[in-house]
C-alpha cells in the first residue's frame, strides 16, 4: 500500500486539510497499519494535486491561520478504485527484535529475557490501545464500510494477541535455557 492511497481512501470518506489528516484521521484509523509523518502528508499532497487526484480551496480563520481543505476528485476516486482492485504483494516485514533474538546467542539469558519482557510490555500496550477503538462489533450488523473497518481492527487485535503468546513462550523458553 502506499501513502498516497490511503490519502486518496480517506478523502474519499471526507474533506480535510493535511493537519486534520495527520491528527484526526490519519493516527486514528490506518496508522495502526501505515504510518505516517507530518511532512510525508503533505508531500504527498501535493503529488496528488499535481496528479489531478485532488484539489484544496483555501479556508479563511480569524482565531487561526488560515488552512488548506483538501477533496478527491473524480480522476483521484479512479486512481483509488483502480488501485483498490489490484492483487498487492505480501508487506516487507522487518522486526528487530527478530534480529537481536537469531544473533542472541552470545548475550545472557538474562539480556534477552529483558528484551523480551520489553517486547512484551509493548505488544500488551498496542492491544489495549486497539481494543480502544470504538467500532461496533461485527455481531451487531454495522453497515458495510464499518465492518470493513471492523475487519482490519479484528487482524490487528488477533496480530497482537499472538504475539504476546509467542513472546511469553519465548520467555519461558529462556528461562530453561542452558547458557553456554
Amino acid at each position: 500500500m502506499s501513502l498516497l492511497h490511503a490519502i486518496l481512501g480517506i478523502l474519499n470518506l471526507t474533506e480535510a486539510s493535511g493537519y486534520d489528516l495527520k491528527t484526526q484521521m490519519f493516527d486514528r484509523s490506518v496508522a495502526h497499519f501505515w504510518q505516517a509523518d507530518q511532512a510525508q502528508i503533505y508531500r504527498t499532497l501535493e503529488k496528488l494535486a499535481e496528479q489531478g487526484w485532488v484539489e484544496s480551496r483555501l479556508e479563511i480563520q480569524t482565531e487561526r491561520p488560515n488552512r488548506k481543505v483538501y477533496r478527491i476528485t473524480e480522476a483521484g476516486r479512479a486512481e483509488l478504485y483502480r488501485w483498490l482492485n489490484e492483487p498487492q504483494a505480501l508487506p516487507i516485514h522487518r522486526e528487530p527484535f527478530l534480529i537481536q533474538l537469531f544473533f542472541g546467542a552470545q548475550l545472557p539469558n538474562q539480556t534477552l529475557i529483558a528484551l523480551a519482557k520489553h517486547q512484551l510490555a509493548l505488544h500488551e500496550q498496542k492491544l489495549a490501545e486497539y481494543e480502544q477503538i470504538p467500532l461496533p462489533k461485527l455481531e451487531t450488523q454495522p453497515d458495510r464500510a464499518h465492518t470493513l473497518m471492523r475487519l482490519t481492527l479484528d487482524l490487528g487485535i488477533a496480530s497482537e494477541k499472538l504475539y504476546i503468546d509467542w513472546l511469553k513462550q519465548v520467555i519461558g523458553t529462556l528461562e530453561h535455557l542452558p547458557e553456554s
